[in-house]
């Protein structure tokens, strides 16, 4: 996300009290573990970084049957890291997403998609109809749709959101 919006993840890092070589460190410790030829599977990766889920919901995705697991981040308590997994434990799918219960942000028009204000699912719903883009790395994923302006006139968008959360968006000045 640091590629991105630098700025909020500074503000992130100073609100968590982690410093910059503790942020350093834990991606490093990430990184190694993702990459090492004895890695783990990517379903007990997540659960010996992050605990116990606090949730687990059987989910159905199109015709498939899946598994969601939910962990509570404390830098953005109305979301959660949701895993999705196959029923063979494959990992499919590793964003964050709403919180249950907790109220999406009212998007209407471009001023509402501010870094950060909302998931890959939530835009894709205010927006619709939405054509899915590929990101331009495993975390990544973009989305392109039309949305209004506030005066109405509506525009050619591009949406790109890391581990699901908006980043930025780049609209085409025209009407």
């Amino acid at each position: 996300m640091a590629d991105h919006n630098p700025d909020l993840v500074e503000d992130a890092r100073h609100e968590l009290g982690v410093s910059v070589a503790e942020m350093r460190e834990a991606n490093k410790k990430w990184q190694a573990m993702i990459r090492s030829p004895r890695a783990r599977a990517a379903a007990s990766r997540y659960r010996s970084v992050l605990g116990a889920p606090e949730s687990v919901v059987r989910r159905k995705v199109g015709d498939l049957e899946c598994e969601a697991w939910l962990w509570p981040l404390p830098l953005w308590p109305t979301l959660r890291f949701e895993v999705l997994l196959a029923p063979t434990g494959a990992v499919w799918n590793e964003w964050l997403v709403r919180a249950p219960g907790a109220e999406p942000p009212p998007l209407r028009t471009l001023d509402d998609l501010t870094p950060w204000s909302c998931t890959v699912d939530e835009a894709a719903r205010a927006f619709a109809p939405v054509r899915p883009l590929e990101g331009s790395a495993p975390t990544r994923w973009g989305l392109a749709f039309t949305a209004p302006d506030a005066r109405g006139a509506r525009h050619a968008c591009v949406a790109e959101f890391s581990w699901g959360l908006l980043q930025r968006v780049a609209v085409d000045p025209a009407p």
